[in-house]
């Protein structure tokens, strides 16, 4: 009997909600307290400081070394009157998490003691170790130095008592080693393309912005059930275990009533959020059990990346104190819905204007269809990269199931603007009026007032889709930094921009008005990125036969779908952009397989441990129970009788056999093929090793380790089961 199982499982449901202190003040009084804003910065910076600084970050401009020790001096008063007595430069290495190195405000005072201090040296730039951050190849071992530098744009904050510098990172040769440096110049390529196309419409424009809206998806589980389940302290996922008889086929937990004790967290996590600045708006219950998702409002991108990053730990943190522990992996259960990260990402202008919304007039709407079909060209052209962007070893087990977008990427525009847009692509005379008005659709009922139905529905299996003012990217996973797919967007559109700029102002030149030659360029680009318009069920059969005809990539082995970083018009498109040099696409795809080979090789090793040390004995002694018992029956009743009260335990025990038998024999086969690919140098070669012949064994190790689960008696059975972890009491 597994008395340890049944022990955690008690300690899970006896949990109560935990009261959480809620500040007396209203949100908006506590907002952003732990964050160095603008309100701070006046505060604690002398005015020509805080006038510099402002200046600096609102006309993206690097600030004068000359000011960085007055900025760190009110940098250092206003975090220690606030409790802080460590600094750190908090930045982005290539593990899709956050690193930091803690420095206390202190020197030596020359008198034996110490003093306060903080010079604009130690805030503007830092020499962490890069020798031991996935670098692919970029730095040898013995070759240790690199150095974090300060990003003004990103407001620093005080996280556990620590003043956090929110910086790049960068090798001693000057490549990046981190996810901000190439988004900030991905930003930047965006900012100076789009600036050029949307003066064509406004003159006045002098800067466009990249926004982004991410909705985080996760799973809360009991801190007791999780620490009984190797799997998932290890790997983040369950490798085995059958589906619970209730899951989500009764659709009733999508936006449910919220347990008291997962309120209690969220509330928490809230506030927390809130004090450090993150605009936390929305939450609900998700489709599967214990799934659920925070979303906030809108920012621009790099700080709702860093702002996204600082929310996974606080998550962590938050709760723990609750008992629970939160799952960010892709796919911590089988047979429900896996976790993604949804990024809502537009542009706009410094003048306010949204360039993905539809206007008023023809000149705003023909500057809405020119930006939308630039984009619909960008990943058009670019959609192998695309994929690759959100592509990893976790997010694998979600795409293309019927919970997620495909591993296709496509677009969806809604009826009203593929209407458009064939009618452009037919003629330059199409309606281009109020695209914004919403029509009113009466229900019929005197106390319900008129709907305002939007111009376009939401298509839940587009990857990419259109949903009124901005493109929804529903492909990125819910462990990935959000940088990843956002650079490779942007740089992406940055250079249609560019190439489009370049030919409108050629045929101007060559004598059309501003309109045509926007017109024509319009309609060409329709054309040619018609392949990756779909506003059907992306995840049917029929589409992934479509998809391929239509030329669009297909691969689903994640270490081949990395190579679509080093094709050549990828690598010239970042080279266009400056946003990442060949050699830091190459350093960065051997640290992408790198990264999926150990995943996967950590997942073997424990399925391994478990199956051998866990699964086999408990089956062994279920086995032996059945046959003592067959034994003592047959002495008790002889064989005449037995013949028929036998047939069912031993067809049991010839099952039990036959599902050991073939665990063993497939946990030899992938030890073998994981020393086969383990002795292969190439990290390409090798993550490809790791999908074709690893991964296909932990397949079938699982399904007969469910099966035995099944069969097991459940009080031996040695880990919580789905149904325990599950369901949240």
């Amino acid at each position: 009997m597994s008395s340890l199982r049944f022990k955690v499982v008690e300690e899970a449901f006896d949990r109560k909600a935990v009261q959480v202190k809620i500040p007396k003040e209203r949100p908006e009084e506590y907002y952003g307290e732990l964050v160095f804003n603008r309100k701070k910065m006046y505060q604690y910076l002398p005015k020509d400081t805080y006038n510099a600084l402002v200046y600096a970050i609102d006309n993206k401009e690097p600030l004068s070394r000359a000011l960085a020790d007055s900025v760190a001096d009110g940098m250092r008063r206003w975090a220690i009157d606030n409790g802080a007595r460590h600094y750190t430069h908090w930045f982005h290495p290539l593990t899709d998490g956050t690193a930091e190195k803690h420095d206390a405000f202190i020197e030596h005072d020359g008198k034996g003691g110490v003093v306060e201090e903080f010079s604009g040296k130690l805030l503007v730039q830092q020499e962490p170790d890069a020798s031991s951050f996935p670098n692919g190849g970029i730095r040898n071992t013995f070759e240790a130095r690199g150095y974090s530098a300060w990003d003004i744009s990103s407001p620093a904050f005080i996280l556990d008592k620590t003043l956090c510098i929110p910086t790049i990172f960068i090798s001693y040769t000057g490549e990046s080693l981190d996810y901000k440096t190439p988004l900030l110049r991905s930003l930047n390529a965006v900012d100076k393309a789009g600036t050029a196309v949307a003066r064509l419409f406004d003159p006045k424009v002098k800067h466009v912005i990249s926004y982004l809206g991410w909705e985080q998806e996760y799973f809360l589980v009991d801190e007791a059930l999780y620490s009984a389940r190797p799997d998932l302290v290890l790997t983040g996922r369950t490798l085995m275990g059958h589906e619970s008889a209730k899951n989500q086929q009764l659709e009733d937990h999508y936006f449910g009533a919220i347990p008291s004790r997962v309120e209690a967290f969220m509330l928490d996590l809230e506030i927390e959020c809130h004090r450090l600045g993150i605009p936390a708006r929305t939450r609900h219950n998700e489709v599967a059990p214990n799934q659920f998702e925070l979303a906030p409002i809108f920012e621009e991108t790099n700080l709702a990346n860093d702002h996204n990053l600082l929310l996974m730990s606080l998550m962590s943190e938050v709760a723990r104190r609750h008992n629970f522990r939160v799952l960010l992996h892709e796919k911590p259960f089988a047979g429900v819905n896996g976790s993604g990260k949804h990024n809502n990402w537009s542009l706009g202008t410094d003048t306010g204007v949204l360039l993905f919304a539809p206007g008023k007039t023809p000149k705003d709407n023909l500057q809405f269809i020119t930006f939308v079909v630039n984009v619909m060209a960008a990943v058009h052209r670019h959609n192998a990269l695309i994929k690759a962007s959100i592509s990893s070893a976790t997010n694998a087990h979600r795409l293309g199931a019927n919970e997620a977008p495909p591993a296709i990427i496509s677009i969806f525009t809604g009826t009203k603007l593929a209407q458009i847009l064939e009618s452009l692509e037919n003629s330059t005379d199409a309606d281009l009026r109020d695209l914004a008005v919403k029509e009113g659709v009466s229900l019929g009922m005197s106390q319900i007032p008129e709907i305002m139905i939007d111009n376009t529905d939401r298509n839940r299996t587009s990857p990419f889709a259109f949903t009124g003012n901005r493109f929804e990217f529903r492909a990125v996973g819910s462990t990935a930094n959000c940088a990843s797919a956002m650079l490779a967007l942007n740089a992406a559109v940055a250079d249609q921009l560019n190439d489009f700029h370049a030919k409108v102002e050629k045929r101007m030149k060559a004598g059309e008005s501003l309109e045509q030659a926007i017109l024509e360029e319009v309609r060409t680009l329709i054309k040619q990125s018609k392949a990756i318009h779909f506003d059907g069920n992306g995840y049917s059969e029929e589409w992934k036969q479509e998809a391929a005809k239509r030329g669009l990539d297909c691969e689903t082995s994640v270490p081949k779908i990395f190579d679509a970083y080093l094709r050549p018009e990828s690598v010239e498109m970042f080279k266009r952009t400056g946003v990442l040099s060949q050699v830091e696409l190459q350093a960065r795809n051997e640290v992408k397989w790198e990264m999926y080979t150990k995943k996967i090789q950590i997942e073997a090793r424990v399925l391994g441990d478990l199956a051998l040390n866990h699964v086999i004995p408990v089956a062994t002694r279920y086995q032996s129970f059945l046959v003592d018992n067959l034994v003592k029956m047959k002495s008790l009743f002889g064989d005449e009788k037995m013949q028929k009260l036998s047939h069912a335990d031993l067809t049991t025990i010839e099952h039990i056999s036959e599902h050991m038998s073939i665990i063993k024999d497939e946990v030899e086969k992938m030890v073998n093929a994981r020393k086969e690919a383990n002795a292969i140098t190439d990290e390409r070669s090798k993550a490809i090793a790791y999908h074709d012949t690893v991964l296909p064994h932990m397949e079938v190790i699982r399904y007969h380790i469910d099966k035995l689960e099944l069969m097991v008696d459940n009080e031996m059975w040695p880990i919580p089961k789905y149904r325990e972890l599950l369901f949240i009491r």
